[in-house]
């Protein structure tokens, strides 16, 4: 049974990287514990990285804020990254010179990046490992092979549509 864990999170808007960059970096730190991220973030050689981890770090500090204002006992220690999201934001349209006169139009693209952190409760991580032992130890059931001819037997083709005499008539 898991019990309701606090999520804190941190945002950053309007940030001057696609979102599919930013996705690059996030989807090394999802899942991690806070300081694991932060280490595999500060050794990333993305340029989006230092803004990954001022995120990480607002998110982590919002925890330990909102821990000491509504007297919760959250242990900075067991935090782990819940969701790292990159959402797209509004494109901003720009106008390159081109030959001839001619100009070509791309987009600049903006990302929302969205970090929750959530402490990680002992007695949950342990029913997930046992779930996993216990899921890896069941034999896997195989199941017989259906043979082509077999499948093509059971087919059955709809016989065409017959045209009325008065479609015919008007043919003619």
């Amino acid at each position: 049974m898991q019990l309701d864990t606090r999520e804190f999170r941190a945002e950053a808007k309007f940030q001057r990287v696609s979102p599919q960059k930013a996705r690059l970096v996030l989807d090394l730190i999802k899942g991690r514990g806070v300081e694991e991220a932060l280490n595999t973030v500060a050794f990333t050689k993305k340029s989006v990285a230092p803004l990954v981890e001022k995120v990480l770090r607002s998110a982590l500090q919002n925890a330990n804020y909102l821990s000491q204002e509504q007297g919760l006992d959250v242990d900075v220690d067991s935090l782990y990254v819940k969701s790292a999201i990159a959402n797209e934001g509004p494109r901003m349209k720009r106008i390159r010179p081109a030959p001839m006169g001619r100009a070509y139009r791309y987009q600049r693209r903006l990302a929302h990046i969205v970090i929750s952190v959530a402490e990680r409760k002992q007695d949950g991580l342990v029913q997930t490992v046992d779930a996993e032992a216990s899921a890896a130890a069941k034999p896997a059931k195989k199941k017989a092979p259906v043979k082509k001819a077999a499948a093509k037997k059971t087919a059955t083709k709809k016989p065409a549509a017959k045209k009325s005499p008065a479609k015919k008539a008007a043919k003619k």
